[in-house]
């Protein structure tokens, strides 16, 4: 098995791109402290490949991810032949999974998510740059204590986490 230390980043390539690429942005900004392994650096996948070269190439990616953050949108949830199957991949790997609401809600969005999360164990969060980096640096941990304990479905952060950490409720 490959050495896991990278974060992969599930979303709807088609719309919202620009989401992904402000994490990209804040992790190369000097004066911002957010940082993560992007899986998405490990190969590059070419415009045209098919679905088999494609999820080949993710598999590749997420067979090194410690961490998996999906960036849920408005159509997040009818995407089926990559981000499910990438959700499918980090549920069966037990890889532990960062829910970002891309509306800023900061419990499950039963409208948006995709409903394979429904009742795994995994965070769900706002999409601000300092919960994210918190969820990176402390939902592992405690993916670990919940998984000892056979637990699942989805947790959030309350108000007072976001409160210390600068964002207004």
């Amino acid at each position: 098995m490959a050495y896991r230390n990278k974060t992969y980043v599930c979303f709807d390539a088609d719309t919202d791109m620009r989401y992904y690429n402000l994490m990209k942005a804040w992790k190369e900004n000097e004066y911002i402290a957010f940082d993560f392994h992007n899986a998405h650096d490990l190969n590059n996948l070419r415009d045209g490949s098919s679905e088999v070269t494609i999820k080949r190439k993710l598999r590749e990616r997420l067979q090194n991810t410690k961490m998996f953050i999906v960036l849920i949108g408005n159509s997040t949830r009818y995407l089926y032949k990559f981000v499910r199957w990438e959700i499918e991949y980090a549920i069966e790997n037990d890889i532990p999974i960062i829910a970002v609401n891309l509306n800023n809600q900061r419990r499950y969005d039963n409208n948006l998510c995709p409903p394979i999360l429904r009742d795994e164990l995994s965070i769900h969060i706002s999409f601000k740059q300092k919960i994210i980096d918190h969820a990176l640096n402390n939902w592992g941990a405690l993916h670990r204590i919940y998984r000892q304990k056979d637990e699942v479905g989805t947790y959030y952060y309350v108000d007072s986490i976001y409160q210390q950490l600068g964002i207004s409720v």
